[in-house]
């Protein structure tokens, strides 16, 4: 990895609702490695290499990662069927993981030959919004969300350079659940006689975490999150953007 520099970035405090009271990530009770309080603002860590730019923080202590985690266990929606599905040079493959969209109202995002159209906002994902908002100063009108069941679920190397993203906008991704290995590579370094020899970078993201990808990280750097087949609990990753509605697909 090229560069890390501890910065803060300004937010207001995070609202002091009531959580009613429960075992925090009862069904899974893996140990994470999460500070206990955050300052504020928050700190970040910078991640940098050529043409990276990212930033990472924790953003939810462990409590209230266990408790958001098990909150979405509760009220995501996942995809089955068609939608459950990815299309590649023709062919139909199931996807290694659930996946769910949620947003504004007639929000649709589309990659690998789905078009996959945004369910209303939980109040839980609003409160990670709004969270993510804060830390951030950003907005974000859409998520994706990838629940991986296990080590075994994962997926490949890709970028998220729809043409319907804001390019102004990072992309803003939660992680709960299980620690996983996340790892960039750069378009130049990945095959071909003629790759760079440009190293990967790679990340562990954990229970609670913020990792913001600025432009003009997915220009030239893909990312994947590798199968590893020794982690035996679930991780759900958000994925929150902001979608420009005069640059959708037409899909009807």
């Amino acid at each position: 990895m090229d560069k890390f520099v501890t910065r803060h970035r300004k937010r207001s405090a995070v609202e002091a609702d009531e959580w009613e009271t429960e075992e925090p990530f009862k069904k899974y009770k893996e140990e994470c490695e999460v500070e206990e309080e955050f300052s504020q603002p928050i700190p970040w860590q910078k991640i940098e290499a050529e043409g990276l730019d990212c930033d990472y923080s924790l953003l939810f202590d462990k409590e209230e990662a266990d408790h958001l985690f098990n909150r979405l266990e509760e009220e995501v929606e996942y995809f089955t069927g068609d939608k459950a599905k990815l299309q590649v040079y023709g062919k139909s493959y199931s996807v290694p993981r659930k996946q769910a969209t949620y947003g504004d109202k007639g929000l649709m995002y589309s990659f690998s030959g789905v078009h996959l159209l945004a369910k209303p906002w939980t109040p839980t994902l609003e409160r990670i919004r709004d969270a993510v908002t804060r830390a951030t100063g950003h907005t974000f009108n859409f998520v994706l969300i990838n629940r991986y069941n296990d080590g075994h679920d994962h997926i490949g190397e890709h970028r998220d350079d729809e043409r319907e993203l804001d390019p102004a906008c990072p992309i803003a991704s939660v992680s709960l659940g299980a620690a996983r290995d996340f790892i960039f590579r750069h378009k130049d370094a990945r095959t071909g006689s003629s790759k760079l020899q440009i190293k990967p970078v790679k990340l562990e993201l954990a229970h609670g975490s913020l990792l913001l990808m600025n432009y003009p990280t997915n220009t030239y750097w893909y990312h994947s999150l590798p199968v590893r087949k020794k982690v035996k609990m679930p991780r759900i990753n958000l994925t929150f953007r902001r979608i420009l509605k005069n640059r959708q697909k037409n899909c009807h």
